[in-house]
């Protein structure tokens, strides 16, 4: 029988892990109006400077402080992580102020199935033919969503996948860097090779913001803070393969969101689209999990 203390903590990881994904998308939502009114690498840079300090603050109270957190053996790799990560946010945000919420998440959330395939050559990791078959039905559903074959196809919907690639990359060299490097490094370097790069890039678009989208801008800083902050509280309470299915609901909650705050139809084709790729993104997971 599991131990109910394994069980009591999954279920709270599990319950966090819903909470991470709903802050997330609430985070998208304010990111998307905020980029609709400035320029996005501003909306992005003031995000970083915010989620950088909370980061130096976090690995400053961590034992050893930040001398023992800024010891990597992987820096030119952390590096990459970490401005890549900064690149891939605008890539996504931009794709909010085109094809919205909705559709956005539709397509972004094939990155699981990218990181799966990539997995083999990138990291060395076995991919059975099982899970090929799964990425392969996951990009079915992804030309579901495009349409590509209707005329109506726009180009646009190019974006997100690119930031989907993007992400899955950044996921891998997370990934390939665990092996040597604690969590507590990695965090730090997402966070302040972020900062710094989304700085070189946003300082060029300062732009006034009134006082009413500063209160946005604040709220944007703590959903991005405060969603992290959940985030590590879930792996501190659940393995990650016990509450990684859950981050799909971040597709249904974006998708509402983008309803009801910014009036997006719900089209047919990605609705059922997304239902494919995100089952197959299950089943990819489920047989990682099982996997011999």
């Amino acid at each position: 029988a599991k131990n109910p203390m394994t069980q009591n903590n999954t279920r709270l990881g599990i319950i966090l892990m819903c909470l991470t994904t709903f802050v997330f998308a609430m985070q998208d939502g304010i990111s998307r109006h905020l980029a609709s009114e400035y320029n996005v690498y501003l909306v992005i840079m003031i995000r970083y400077w915010f989620f950088a300090a909370f980061v130096i603050a976090i690995s400053a109270r961590r034992p050893g402080g930040l001398r023992k957190i800024i010891q990597t053996k992987h820096l030119a790799l952390q590096i990459i992580r970490g401005a890549l990560l900064a690149l891939e946010i605008i890539v996504t945000v931009v794709s909010f102020t085109i094809l919205g919420l909705t559709e956005t998440h539709a397509i972004f959330i094939c990155y699981p199935l990218i990181i799966a395939a990539l997995s083999g050559p990138i990291l060395g990791e076995r991919v059975g033919w099982r899970r090929w078959a799964a990425i392969g039905i996951g990009m079915i559903g992804v030309l579901i969503i495009l349409q590509p074959g209707f005329g109506v196809f726009s180009p646009a919907a190019i974006i997100p996948l690119v930031g989907a690639l993007m992400f899955a990359v950044y996921g891998l060299l997370t990934r390939y860097v665990a092996s040597s490097d604690g969590s507590a490094v990695s965090f730090f370097y997402t966070g302040t090779v972020g900062m710094v790069t989304m700085t070189a890039i946003g300082i060029w678009y300062w732009e006034p913001i009134n006082p009413q989208n500063w209160i946005w801008m604040g709220i944007l800083c703590i959903s991005g803070v405060l969603g992290h902050w959940l985030l590590i509280k879930t792996y501190d309470h659940a393995e990650a393969s016990a509450v990684q299915p859950f981050a799909y609901l971040q597709l249904p909650f974006a998708a509402a969101l983008g309803m009801l705050a910014f009036g997006e139809p719900l089209r047919v084709n990605v609705a059922i689209g997304a239902v494919i790729v995100v089952s197959a993104g299950l089943f990819t997971l489920w047989r990682e999990r099982n996997a011999p």
